[in-house]
C-alpha cells in the first residue's frame, strides 16, 4: 500500500513536524529515520525484509515537552495504521485493567478503517454516477403498472403451474404493455433528462425526496472476553435473511451522501480489505506506548502495585519481541510493528524497566526542558499557536485582541520561571497563564464596547500582581 509519509525524506518528515512542534530536534530526527527505514525495507527482497526488524524508540522527558504531540502529529500525517495506548491502562491480567493484546487488536481495527477508506475513495467516482440515477428515479419514478388480476382458483396447482385463466390474462397484459410502453418511456426519459440538468446545476439540493436504504442489522455481540473477540449473534443467520429496506425522506444533498456511501460499500470486497489491512498492520503498523515509566518499579523493594507493574512489563514483552496475536479478523504477527515508548521518567529511570524490555527499545531519545526562547516560539510560530487560538476564539464575538511583543516576552518569562520555581509542567504552563490573563476579557466580552484590545507588558504584570505579592506568584499559578 503506497504511503505518502514513508516516501517523504527524513528532512521532509521533520519539516512537517516543525510546523506544530518547537525544538526537540533529536526526537523528531529519530522518528523520521525510523519511518524512512520502513520505506527502505519495503524495497528489499522478501527474504531480507523478514530479517530486518524495526528499531524501537524510547522517548524520555518531562511532561509537556512534546512526546505525545509528536505521536499525535505523526498519526495525522500518515496513512499507516497507528494506535496510541497508555501503559497504565494495562495491569497484570487477572488484576484489573485491559488485556495487553488489545493494543494489537486496536491497531488492526485502525488498519481496517484506513484500508476500507482508501478502497471507498477509489469507488466514489463510479458510485456518484449510480447515485445520480437513483436520485433522478426518486424524483421522476417510472409509471407504476397495475399487475393483472390473479386467478382466484382455489386449486393451488393451477396457480403454481400458471395454468387456467391466469396464463391468458398475463399474455393479454403483456401485449397491452408493449403497445403503451414506447410513448410512456419517451415522456419519462425527457423529464428525467431535465431533472439531470437541474441536479448538475445544483438547483434541487434542498428538495425532499424519498429513498430506499438498506437497514443495518442490529449487532448483538456476545463478547466472550471483553476484548472485542466476541460472536455477533445477529450475524450468524444474517446472511440467510433478505436485507431489510427502509424508506427515508431526506433532502437531495443528504440523499447524495447516504446513497454514495451505500453504493461504494456495495462495491468493495470486505475479504480483500481484511487481507490487505492485516498485512498493512503487520508491515507498517506503529504502536505508541505512552506513560511507559508508570509501569517501571522505582525501587528494589516490591510489593502491592509494584508486583502488578512488573507483570505489565512481562505481558508487554512478548508483543514487543514479536509474537502472534489472535484478532477477530485473523492472526497478526507483531515482529515488524514499530513500537515507540514515551514517559517522563522523573521518579523511575529507564534502567528500572526489566532488562529484556530495555533491550527492545535500543534507540533512546532525551527531550530537552523548555527554556524561555522556546516558550516564545511556541506562543507565536506553530500553525496552531496558542495566541492564534485565543485570538480566533475572541474574534468570533467581534473583538480583536493584539499582544505587544513585550507582553509575549513577559508571558514566556513568567511560564519559564513558574516551571523553574514550582512543578515543571512544560508547555502546559502557557495554557494556565493565558487562561488567567484573558479570564476577565472573556467574561465581559458580550457587554464590551471596544472592538480592539491591546494587551501589553503592564497588563500582564498587573494581572498577576494585583491579588498577590511578588514572592507568592509561584504559588498562585497552578
Amino acid at each position: 500500500m503506497a504511503n505518502k509519509l514513508y516516501q517523504m525524506t527524513p528532512k521532509e518528515i521533520v519539516g512537517e513536524l516543525d510546523k506544530y512542534i518547537i525544538g526537540q530536534d533529536e526526537a523528531k530526527k529519530s522518528v523520521a529515520i525510523a519511518l524512512r527505514n520502513r520505506y527502505r525495507r519495503s524495497l528489499l527482497s522478501e527474504e531480507m525484509q523478514e530479517e530486518i526488524t524495526p528499531k524501537n524508540i524510547l522517548m524520555m522527558g518531562p511532561t509537556g515537552v512534546g512526546k505525545t504531540e509528536i505521536a499525535r502529529r505523526l498519526a495525522k500525517l500518515m496513512d499507516a495504521p497507528f494506535v496510541k495506548v497508555e501503559a497504565t491502562k494495562f495491569t497484570e491480567v487477572g488484576y484489573v485493567g485491559r488485556d495487553v493484546d488489545s493494543m494489537v487488536r486496536d491497531l488492526v481495527e485502525a488498519s481496517i478503517r484506513i484500508t476500507k477508506q482508501s478502497q471507498l475513495d477509489e469507488k466514489y467516482a463510479i458510485a456518484d454516477e449510480l447515485v445520480e440515477e437513483r436520485i433522478i428515479e426518486a424524483i421522476i419514478p417510472g409509471k407504476k403498472k397495475s399487475a393483472p388480476q390473479q386467478n382466484t382458483s382455489k386449486n393451488p396447482f393451477d396457480f403454481l403451474l400458471n395454468s387456467g385463466g391466469y396464463q391468458s390474462q398475463k399474455q393479454q397484459y403483456e401485449q397491452q404493455q408493449k403497445l403503451e410502453e414506447p410513448e410512456e418511456k419517451q415522456d419519462v426519459q425527457l423529464a428525467r433528462e431535465q431533472v439531470r440538468q437541474q441536479l448538475r446545476q445544483g438547483l434541487l439540493e434542498d428538495q425532499f425526496i424519498e429513498i430506499q436504504v438498506t437497514e443495518a442489522p442490529k449487532n448483538n455481540t456476545l463478547d466472550l472476553n471483553g476484548e472485542g473477540m466476541g460472536i455477533a449473534i445477529g450475524n450468524i443467520f444474517g446472511d440467510m435473511m433478505p436485507q431489510k429496506k427502509k424508506t427515508k425522506k431526506v433532502r437531495v444533498k443528504d440523499a447524495r451522501k447516504i446513497l454514495r456511501e451505500e453504493e461504494a460499500q456495495n462495491m468493495i470486497d470486505m475479504d480483500q480489505v481484511e487481507e490487505d489491512a492485516l498485512r498493512n498492520a503487520e508491515q507498517n503498523g506503529i504502536i505508541f506506548i505512552d506513560e511507559i515509566d508508570k509501569i517501571a518499579s522505582g525501587s528494589s523493594y516490591r510489593s502491592g502495585a509494584d508486583v502488578s507493574r512488573e507483570g505489565v512489563q512481562r505481558d508487554i514483552l512478548p508483543i514487543v519481541e514479536g509474537s502472534v496475536v489472535n484478532t477477530k479478523h485473523g492472526p497478526v504477527k507483531t515482529d515488524h510493528i514499530l513500537f515507540i515508548g514515551a514517559g517522563a521518567f522523573h521518579t523511575a529511570k529507564p534502567t528500572d524497566l526489566i532488562p529484556e524490555l530495555q533491550g527492545r527499545f535500543p534507540i533512546r531519545v532525551e527531550l530537552e526542558n523548555l527554556d524561555r526562547d522556546t516558550f516564545l516560539k511556541i506562543l507565536t510560530i506553530p500553525e496552531n499557536a496558542l495566541l492564534k487560538q485565543h485570538k480566533a476564539l475572541l474574534e468570533t464575538e467581534g473583538v480583536e485582541i493584539e499582544f505587544t511583543d513585550s507582553a509575549i516576552e513577559e508571558i514566556a518569562t513568567m511560564a519559564f520561571l513558574m516551571n523553574e520555581q514550582t512543578e515543571n509542567i512544560g508547555a502546559r504552563r502557557l495554557h494556565t497563564i493565558l487562561e488567567k490573563l484573558l479570564e476577565d476579557i472573556s467574561f465581559n466580552i458580550p457587554d464590551m464596547e471596544e472592538e480592539k484590545l491591546v494587551i501589553d507588558e503592564d497588563y500582564v504584570k498587573e494581572k498577576f500582581m494585583e491579588k498577590i505579592h511578588p514572592e507568592d506568584i509561584d504559588r498562585y499559578i497552578l
